[in-house]
Order: structure tokens, then sequence, then C-alpha cells
């Protein structure tokens, strides 16, 4: 991966994580306020503003570990075991927002919403745990680019004693 590749995937991390935070402080009280206006129920309103937090904290632990991925990158250190853990904070960041968003639906469900509305939901939720397997995929990937690393090492290592 290029300089510039990984140069401008920072930037897009960076602006993702400005972004977020700018909608945990300022986006997320007035939401609360639209809900309080609306007469939305304490208890669903509340479970709906938790969700959304939630959700942006997984979005920011996501975005905080593709950071560190490029730092391994860059470095050439990206084929070691302490990717692993990076990897699995994605997959499970990934896996509990699709948990979140199921949640919505639930929480939807028994309200005014149109059931088409609370099946998209749905969907959505089942899309997002797809792409959690699709990281879980790839991380198998890595998984075997380590171990060929490993191997391959070990083989200079051999190579090189007999020489």
């Amino acid at each position: 991966m290029g300089k510039l590749t990984i140069l401008a995937l920072r930037i897009v991390i960076a602006m993702v994580l400005a972004g977020s935070l700018f909608v945990q402080v300022r986006m997320v009280p007035l939401v609360s306020a639209d809900l309080v206006e609306a007469g939305a129920p304490d208890g669903p309103r509340i479970a709906l503003l938790a969700i959304i937090v939630l959700g942006i904290v997984c979005a920011q632990a996501t975005a905080v570990c593709v950071w560190r991925l490029l730092t391994m990158v860059r470095r050439g250190t990206v084929f070691s075991h302490g990717a692993f853990r990076y990897v699995d904070i994605i997959v499970g960041a990934i896996g509990f927002a699709s948990l979140l968003m199921f949640g919505i639906a639930v929480i939807l469900a028994p309200g005014e919403t149109a059931p088409g509305v609370v099946l998209l939901i749905c969907g959505a939720s089942l899309m997002i745990a797809g792409v959690a397997l699709v990281v879980l995929v790839m991380r198998t990937l890595l998984a075997q680019a380590v171990a060929r690393d490993a191997e391959a090492k070990d083989l200079r290592s051999e190579l090189d004693e007999v020489i």
C-alpha cells in the first residue's frame, strides 16, 4: 500500500472521528430534544439515544483499529500476531453494531412505524452482520499470511545455515 493511499485513508478516518464526535456532542442532544417535543415515551427515547451513542462508539472503535492497522502496514509489521487484536475488535464492533440496529427495529416495531420500515431495519442489521462475517474471513486470510510469513522466515534461516 502506497504512502499516498495510507495518507488519504488516514484523512478519511480523521474526518470520520471528528464527525462522529460532533454527532455525539451536538446532534444527540438535539435528537433527544426533538423526541421530547414529539412526545416520545421516556423508555424508548432513552433506549434509542443509547443505541445511537453506542453505534457511534462502534464506528469510532473500528476507525481507531483501522488506523492502528495502517500504522502496522506502514511499518511492515501487519503480518504479525499483533494485528489480530485490532481485527478482532473490528469484528466485535461490527457485530455489536448489527445487534444495535436490530435493537432499533425492536424499539420501533410496537409503535406506529410501518412494518416495512421495521423489516428494512432488520435487513440492514443482517447486512451489517454480513460485513462482520466478511471481516472474519479476512482475519482467516491474515492468519494464513502470518503462518506463511513465519514459515518463510524459518526456511530463510535454514538456508542461511546451509550456506
